[in-house]
Formats: structure tokens, sequence, C-alpha cells
């Protein structure tokens, strides 16, 4: 149905690595009475306690804070979403959540963009900024599929321009512009009357609303998860459950029956993590194992018995040889990753 003279007023951003400094700027050149809700999802600690809104509020002349569940939605707020919690918007409200990590993030971007598109369509706009890796690409081809107006920091200009490269990559952005740009960007787009929402084909609209009810914390398994996507041989780095495969045009992502989610490249560089401290446990055990052969040598050795001594050195001596190699090959791997 048409929103009668409805006006893109949800302002959603994503920011990783660099996303203070950019969020600094972009609501210091804001206007007072901006007339749109704005949503920041930042990737920080969900150990440490965040200042996000504090700095904010420090740097812009908008209220901002982190909200609480349920908190009703107003015009001209700023909503910093918490350490360790999902922030979704529907129905005129703020849902913050626990639910399970997307792209190895809670709280995630994707989640957000995905969850005001859902809610509201072409009343959206979508904005991300500087970042490592591609949290933000997925969300962002939900606003563009709904709707919405995408925007990405020109990544000559961003920090770490990885996020903003991989939108431009895979979703038809509307603009890509510097962070001093955006405020008289936006003043002007939140003007505008939006089209009407696009209708989705039954499958994809189902898909889209289960994925913000996970987010949300509804049992992914229990509302049918796996029969939304293909089977993949693939298991998921944080709970070992089978993953299946998703496909938002060009970009193919994984999500497992208990509800975490990846692109290919967060779930390579969880991957990766994973061989890594599995080789560390390796070396961690060699290691150990030489303790325990050098301390048996010693013993047979106090006790007189120096065939069993050398027995024991000299597989000390081996297993030492064998760590040395682990050392160096883990080494080799750790920087061919930085190249």
């Amino acid at each position: 149905m048409r929103e009668i003279m409805a006006k893109r007023d949800i302002v959603v951003i994503g920011a990783s690595a660099g996303g203070v400094y950019a969020l600094k700027e972009f609501v210091a050149s804001l206007p007072k009475d901006f007339q749109a809700s704005i949503f920041i999802v930042l990737h920080i600690s969900p150990h440490s306690p965040s200042f996000l809104p504090d700095i904010l509020n420090h740097s812009g002349p908008i209220l901002a804070a982190h909200p609480t569940d349920g908190e009703p939605i107003h015009t001209g707020r700023i909503y910093v979403a918490p350490p360790d919690h999902h922030m979704l918007v529907e129905y005129d409200q703020v849902i913050v959540k626990k639910g399970p990590k997307e792209n190895r993030f809670r709280p995630s971007i994707d989640a957000l963009f995905r969850s005001a598109a859902y809610t509201y369509g072409p009343r959206v706009i979508g904005i991300v900024l500087t970042g490592m890796l591609n949290d933000g690409t997925s969300g962002m081809w939900s606003v563009k599929r709904l709707g919405g107006l995408g925007i990405i920091q020109e990544p000559k200009e961003a920090l770490y321009p990885s996020m903003p490269d991989n939108v431009l990559e895979y979703v038809d952005v509307d603009y890509s512009v510097p962070v001093s740009e955006m405020a008289e960007l936006l003043q002007k787009l939140i003007q505008e009357t939006v089209p009407d929402k696009p209708e989705l084909a039954p499958e994809e609209d189902k898909r889209m609303e289960l994925e913000v009810n996970i987010a949300a914390q509804d049992n992914a398994f229990e509302m049918g998860i796996l029969e939304l996507g293909e089977f993949t041989p693939l298991t998921c780095p944080e709970c070992n459950g089978a993953l299946i495969s998703l496909k938002e045009g060009k970009l193919i992502r994984y999500r497992c029956h208990t509800g975490h989610a990846f692109t290919a490249s967060s779930l390579l560089a969880e991957v990766a993590k994973s061989v890594e401290e599995s080789f560390w446990k390796g070396i961690r055990s060699l290691e150990e194992t030489i303790i325990l052969l050098e301390q048996s040598g010693k013993q047979f050795e106090e006790g007189g018995n120096s065939i069993a001594a050398e027995q024991f050195f000299r597989k000390a001596l081996e297993t030492r040889e064998r760590a040395r190699q682990a050392h160096e090959f883990i080494y080799i791997q750790e920087g061919i990753g930085e190249n």
C-alpha cells in the first residue's frame, strides 16, 4: 500500500575500523533540526562499554544515545547500537537483542540495514563508511532491493576502504561521496517523497522476514532456515552447524541452522582464524611433549639408566625440531596473509 507523502526519514549507518573519526565529522555537519532518525552500528569490542554516544554528543547538535529494547523511534535522534547487541528497527520502535552474530559481529550492520529495509522500504537511506571486510554489503543490497537509497563513503577517502569498496562491487549504489558532503546530501534526500515499496516474491519476502527475526533472537532452526537455501559441505566456524548458501544478486552468503551468518569473505577469515588457532594448539602440545620427554630423560639419567635417558633425550630433540618447523610454517602463513 502506498504511504501518502512519506519521506526518506530513516537513515542507517554502518562503520568499522576508522569509523569514529568519520562519524564525528558526519554528525558535526548535521543541522540541529534534522528531520530524520539516524541509527548507527559501529563494530566495537563486546567486552567494553561504548562511549560513542558521548563522543557524538560532543561533536554535533543532535542527541545520541544507546536505545533500550522497545524504545519508540523519534525524529531528530541518533540511536547507537550498544556493545554485543544487535540493533533493529520495526513497528516504529528500536529492538535491541543478542541474536546470533553476523559476519562475526554483534551488533551487525547487515542486521540493522535488513530490518530497516524490510520495515520501511523506500523511506530508508543506507550509508556505509570506512571499515574492513564486508559487513554492510548484504544489508545495503536489502535497502536497495526494497526501494531505499544507498550511499558509501568515497573509498579513496576512507581510512579503511574495504567496506565501501565491497558495497560498490555488489550493489548499485546511488552516491559515493566524502563524509564532508553527506549531511548536505541527506538534507536534500530527506525532503523527497518516496516511491511505492517494491513487492518481493513470496519466498524472498519470507527469507528476509525470517532473517530479521533471527537477529531478534528467534529460533532459526524452528523457523525453517534450512529450507530457504542450498546445503553446502561447509560447517559454521562459530558452532560447527551445517551451512546453507543464500544468494542476493551477485553476492553469496552463508547461514547455519543456529542462525550465524557469513559472507564468503567473513567465513574465510573465521576459518583462517580457526586453522591458526589449531596450529598454535598443536605447537603447544609439541612443546609440552618436549618438557615431558626431557624430564623423563633426566629422571632415568639420575637413576643410572643411561640407555633409556638417551632415548628420551633423542626423542625430545626430534620433537623440538618438529616444533621449530611448525613455528616457521605459521609465520610464513601470517606473512602471506598480511600481503
